[in-house]
């Protein structure tokens, strides 16, 4: 496996960049603002960051329907601004990934606007239209009626995105591009052009949105999509050969042993072995039995281990907060796990104090159910939770205002809080090259209606008990690391502990 060696001890850190950190007051998070606190995150023990959409967009999908790929959204800051952070980052040893939206763009998009334009021209294909003004596109979601062409345009998402044009695995309509015509070509060489924009602007690589959509029409072993990234992330790494890229795809088969790509995503797909081990009703960390996690984990392992990183995540912008499932006693057991697995894992911003989702929260910028996820971070005690100098009320979203609303200066004040248990987790990751991404890994003890879980790394031991009552272990010795009670081979409640 011939990956950056970067990649063997990161540990990532996901931002939202509207609801990190208000560096200008004006309510709504900046690129100067994660500069302030790049200190913390390196202290947290993360030394690497992905960063959520942070291009020139009309805001309708929260930055994911992209107007200028290689201008920085004006609220953010500038350009400048940006490439200021890649510096002040790596000086602290903490690399970047960039968000790529591949599949589509804003409908306002100088692509989208030429595209729709009556007459031929250089990117009339760019896009994916029928032949005429009420023909849909079977199987797809399509809008027509909004442009001087004589056509409909596939959406990939909302009523704001225009499908790009990456071609279709097998052509069915006269209005169809093969996936090896010119105009697909011209497409894929295109998003190349931003990524090269980027990476030379001092970007580390990329979290590529919906990376298994791009190829229409029969492609459902995903072939087509994977060859056109094979042979795109060939290009890069042979002129970037430090730069990383990550799949938003769930399925390493697809994305690392085919596509090529670093790191592949363990979405929260319903019924696969991360859904069973966080978010199911009988989830393991819950207190159930690990075998369900165990069985689906281990086939994806087994699959992609010398191929590229499975990534684990605590959470992200897309789903609710992973304290809406577990309790704190819950969390940080199953952090432990979750950083101690092998792959290159994603830590959320929030989740290392336990933030909360809120619920009952108004959709904002096409966040809907999601807005609950990407309220801001709370730094301290007193106005806006330290978020942010402005106003209550010019918040980009209001923070919690729940008394008990945990905050990282206050559990950095307190030896057993969750943030202190996160640092330590990591620290101890950062300690062991056995607990980092290439570290071998075996299940030694995982059965049916029991909630113990041991495994090895390396030379280390680890043992794992989610559930409200102690198990007794055949374990002996003095642990190196431990959370909760572990005495003469019985591990009490919500405990984990490494020999």
């Amino acid at each position: 496996m011939n990956r950056p060696d970067w990649l063997k001890d990161a540990v990532f850190y996901e931002i939202y960049p509207s609801s990190f950190y208000d560096g200008n007051g004006d309510g709504i998070g900046d690129l100067n603002g994660i500069r302030q606190k790049l200190p913390y995150v390196k202290e947290l023990g993360c030394n690497a960051l992905w960063l959520n959409p942070c291009f020139d967009s009309p805001f309708k999908d929260g930055g994911y329907d992209v107007r200028d790929y290689k201008k920085v959204a004006p609220r953010y800051g500038t350009n400048e601004d940006l490439y200021a952070l890649f510096r002040e980052a790596h000086e602290l040893g903490i690399r970047v990934l960039l968000d790529l939206v591949p599949g589509h763009t804003s409908e306002e998009h100088p692509w989208f606007l030429e595209s729709g334009k009556a007459e031929r021209n250089a990117y009339s294909d760019r896009y994916v239209w029928t032949d005429f003004w009420i023909k849909g596109t079977p199987g797809h979601p399509y809008i027509g009626g909004e442009t001087p062409r004589n056509g409909t345009y596939m959406l990939n998402f909302f009523k704001c995105q225009p499908a790009l044009n990456y071609g279709w695995a097998k052509v069915t309509e006269p209005w169809q591009t093969p996936a090896d015509a010119p105009a697909a070509r011209a497409t894929r060489d295109a998003m190349a052009d931003v990524m090269r924009f980027w990476l030379e602007k001092g970007c580390d690589g990329f979290r590529v949105d919906m990376a298994n959509s791009l190829i229409k029409g029969d492609d459902d072993d995903k072939s087509y999509t994977c060859a056109l990234w094979k042979g795109l992330l060939g290009e890069l790494r042979a002129e970037f050969p430090e730069s990383a890229y990550v799949a938003e795809w769930g399925w390493p088969r697809q994305a690392l042993c085919s596509a090529d790509f670093d790191m592949d995503f363990y979405l929260d797909h319903p019924g696969n072995g991360y859904n069973r081990l966080v978010r199911s009703a009988d989830a393991y960390l819950k207190g159930n039995d690990p075998l369900p996690f165990v069985r689906d984990y281990l086939d994806r392992y087994g699959i992609s281990r010398d191929k590229g990183y499975i990534s684990f995540i605590t959470g992200n912008h897309d789903t609710p907060r992973i304290s809406w499932y577990l309790t704190e006693e819950q969390l940080k057991v199953g952090y432990a796990l979750l950083f101690t697995l092998p792959g290159v894992p994603f830590l959320y911003y929030g989740d290392e104090i336990g933030m909360r989702y809120l619920s009952t929260l108004p959709t904002k910028e096409g966040g809907y159910t999601r807005t609950g996820s990407r309220t801001p971070m709370q730094w301290a005690p007193g106005k806006n939770l330290g978020f942010s100098s402005g106003e209550p009320d010019s918040l980009y979203l209001p923070v919690d205002r729940a008394p008990d609303a945990p905050t990282a200066e206050e559990q950095a004040r307190d030896p057993n809080s969750l943030l202190n248990t996160v640092k330590a987790i990591l620290r101890l990751r950062h300690r062991f090259p056995d607990l980092q991404a290439d570290g071998s890994f075996e299940i030694l003890h995982a059965r049916k209606d029991d909630p113990l879980l041991v495994y090895k790394r390396g030379t280390l031991t680890l043992a794992l008990n989610p559930s409200d009552k102690a198990v007794k272990t055949e374990l002996t010795g003095t642990p190196l690391f431990q959370i909760g009670t572990y005495d003469k081979g019985i591990l009490g409640p919500f405990s984990f502990i490494v020999s």
